[in-house]
């Protein structure tokens, strides 16, 4: 079974990011799901051959992270974009956020400022399933620093093409147009998953 790159052409026209910069944005995206397909073919390959103690099979083992989770984070991420940024009233994820974090604002403020930082990887709104407690999360890479038994629930990339074309070095602005363009009903539709 290979990996399809999913059409997220409907987003062309939100607030805030140019039609240039999403489409850059989804060839990337099209490339690690073409990468993680030509990686799977090739360690199937190499297991058939009994070739899986050989350097080349660990390296590419390793490399496998990070292609899968580059496609997968991307992935969520387009599908957290689109909804207008305005969440509906009575949103369990909402309401949840505001307990643990004090405020809805408090909580978007450590969202920001984690997004703020300087380096480059992706934030993300996890919940521990074993605790059910909500964490924003700083991931620097694709394949490192995810926490284990966690979902996720909202994703921002913050590597450079997520806003370069558009914004420059000014990643506050890209962090505003992220927010005015939450889906927020994907959010919730993660939590009750």
């Amino acid at each position: 079974m290979s990996y399809t790159a999913k059409d997220y052409m409907g987003l062309i026209g939100i607030e805030g990011m140019s039609e240039a910069l999403l489409k850059n944005h989804f060839t990337l995206y099209q490339g690690y799901v073409a990468n993680t397909n030509k990686l799977l073919d090739t360690l199937k390959a190499l297991a058939e051959k009994g070739e899986t103690s050989t350097p080349g099979y660990a390296e590419l083992k390793r490399r496998l992270g990070w292609e899968f989770n580059g496609m997968r984070l991307h992935e969520y991420y387009f599908e957290n974009l689109g909804g207008g940024g305005k969440p509906e009233v009575g949103n369990d994820l909402l309401k949840r956020l505001t307990t643990e974090f004090g405020s809805l604002e408090a909580w978007e403020r450590d969202f920001r400022a984690a997004g703020a930082m300087r380096g480059i990887g992706w934030v993300v709104l996890y919940q521990d399933t074993q605790s059910g407690r909500f964490v924003n999360f700083w991931v620097n890479e694709h394949d490192a620093g995810h926490p284990a038994g966690c979902t996720p629930l909202l994703v921002m990339d913050v590597f450079e093409h997520a806003y370069m074309l558009d914004y420059g070095l000014k990643r506050a602005d890209y962090i505003d147009a992220f927010f005015k363009n939450i889906d927020w009903r994907q959010a919730e539709r993660r939590l009750k998953q």
